[in-house]
């Protein structure tokens, strides 16, 4: 599911808050927590029932969330008010992306036609962060369409070394030349 424009602009809110109060890394468990209490079908029931009063939710809320950090229980209230709280999930997850691109750390998804062993995954993470520079967290697909080769998509940008994307482009060279 993609991330709704609230859902970045709630994370960015929290990162912001965290950073000035120099909590980046306290904040991470703290809203993976507040997402989990979706995960709870009967208390999402109880959250999502507009008839049950705000001070109730908010009462177990706050039973459920136990001692974390105050001004992330304020954002579980604001989430409980606004009808918002099955988004905290996407919240927490972008929280994590802000909290990986201030640390310099980038997202690879990787496919590659055949599992990769540890020496091999180690291998292809450090040449990916030669390409960008920062370090690069992979994670792996295995697709034996694409024949050979990698296929790695880290933000914006897409590296297509498989063997059927250049069976294609010499397909359509051949083609060209054919004309």
């Amino acid at each position: 599911m993609p991330t709704t424009t609230f859902a970045k602009r709630y994370a960015q809110a929290a990162f912001r808050i965290a950073q000035e109060k120099n909590e980046l890394q306290e904040w991470r468990p703290d809203l993976r927590e507040i997402a989990e209490l979706m995960q709870d079908l009967e208390f999402a029931a109880l959250v999502e029932n507009p008839k049950l009063p705000f001070e109730l939710k908010a009462k177990l809320a706050q039973e459920r969330l136990g001692k974390i950090n105050p001004l992330a229980l304020n954002l579980a209230y604001l989430l409980i008010a606004k009808g918002r709280l099955k988004s905290a999930g996407q919240i927490a997850d972008e929280y994590e992306h802000l909290l990986d691109d201030y640390y310099g750390i980038r997202h690879a998804e990787v496919i590659t036609a055949i599992p990769l062993d540890d020496a091999d995954k180690e291998r292809l993470s450090h040449h990916l962060e030669a390409i960008v520079g920062k370090k690069v967290s992979v994670s792996l697909q295995v697709d034996p369409n694409i024949l050979g080769g990698v296929v790695a998509r880290i933000n914006d940008s897409l590296i297509d070394g498989s063997i059927h994307n250049k069976l294609e482009i010499m397909k359509k060279s051949l083609v060209e030349t054919r004309r």
